[in-house]
């Protein structure tokens, strides 16, 4: 057997294991499929695809109607096979070897676990038992440490905290590096880093299809950022990374916007419902502005809940053995009826 890297032999990959349940709430999908007439235009348009030819290699058409849609220059649009490859091009470009790239956990375990396997040094600052992020331990990280890149996520996962624009605007004013704001459950909260973009600054946001345009299968995602930014790392990624069919669902999907706002205004009712629900019983929930909630019970572990849950045929995510979180869990919102029997099962276990 040939040996990997050295730096890769402790590494494990991402994983969210997966069981036959009847509701399974336990990946951050939407529960809600894309309208019926968003799988008609694709349908149709896939009928017109040029298979023989290789797809437009700079996207030119999804990242005009991506920009359009910000209300930005399409120059300043990256887009790539679903929001990791982006993070992945971002630190391919900005980090790796003998660079560092800065975390504040707990957060999203792909900036680690990317950031590690192009040969970048991780370093973690840590979060307020709150889940807030202290402006002082900020400014420790990154005068400790001068990061190249460093990530905050906005709503964080697995929390489900909307970061303060403050925070974002203190961390521009002291690092040095590239500051990447995740934005993958971003249209579920209130407000967005879209708002600080400058050309003078070093701030580039992260979107995904996967959760609000129900597009999980599909896996695309994009980076906004100034233009300069863009131009930097279509030096890294692959040629025609980015196949027709992607290309052609991101600008069908782009046409039913007022849809996407439907499906996103159900779900923050329901996060509302099941966090007001869940507040009633013996459980810590975490404020999210996500499309779900992390929470912990306080009468019994979280893994004993976990599992009284899955023997009820109810997944959730658990995040209990994690670092920060013991005996956390988090769920997925799910739809009105899948929501109801996770209720009707926490009653049964808690009360």
């Amino acid at each position: 057997m040939i040996p990997v890297r050295d730096d890769l032999r402790v590494l494990e990959g991402y994983h969210s294991p997966q069981v036959d349940v009847d509701v399974r709430l336990n990946t951050n999908e939407s529960p809600l499929s894309p309208p019926d007439a968003f799988r008609d235009a694709l349908a149709a348009e896939l009928s017109r695809i040029e298979w023989h030819r290789y797809p437009d290699r700079a996207a030119t058409e999804l990242r005009r109607a991506i920009a359009d849609w910000h209300g930005v220059d399409p120059s300043m649009v990256f887009a790539a096979n679903g929001s990791n490859e982006v993070l992945q091009t971002i630190l391919l470009t900005y980090a790796g070897a003998g660079r560092r790239v800065a975390t504040f956990e707990p957060t999203y375990q792909m900036h680690a676990q990317i950031a590690r396997v192009v040969g970048s040094e991780v370093v973690e600052g840590e979060r307020n038992a709150d889940f807030t992020l202290d402006p002082d331990e900020l400014r420790r990280v990154v005068d400790e440490y001068d990061p190249h890149v460093t990530f905050l996520t906005s709503p964080n996962n697995p929390t489900g905290l909307v970061e303060p624009s403050e925070r974002i605007g203190e961390l521009l004013d002291v690092t040095n590096g590239l500051v990447v704001a995740d934005e993958a459950y971003a249209q579920f909260a209130d407000w967005s880093a879209l708002e600080l973009l400058d050309d003078d600054r070093p701030l580039v946001v992260t979107r995904t299809f996967s959760k609000t345009w129900s597009m999980a299968g599909v896996r695309l995602g994009y980076a906004i950022g100034p233009a300069w930014f863009v131009d930097e790392l279509e030096k890294v990624v692959l040629p025609y990374h980015l196949d027709a069919v992607k290309q052609l669902a991101g600008r069908v999907a782009l046409r039913f916007v007022d849809d996407m706002n439907e499906r996103v205004r159900l779900i923050v009712d329901e996060r509302e419902r099941l966090s007001t629900t869940m507040r009633g019983m013996p459980i810590d929930v975490t404020p999210s502005g996500a499309n779900f909630i992390l929470f912990r019970p306080t009468s019994i572990g979280g893994r004993d809940l976990w599992q009284q849950l899955l023997d009820r045929s109810i997944l959730v995510r658990d995040c209990s053995g994690w670092p920060r979180l013991a005996d956390c869990l988090r769920v997925t919102v799910g739809t009105p009826d899948e929501n109801d029997a996770f209720i009707t099962a926490l009653k049964e276990i808690l009360t």
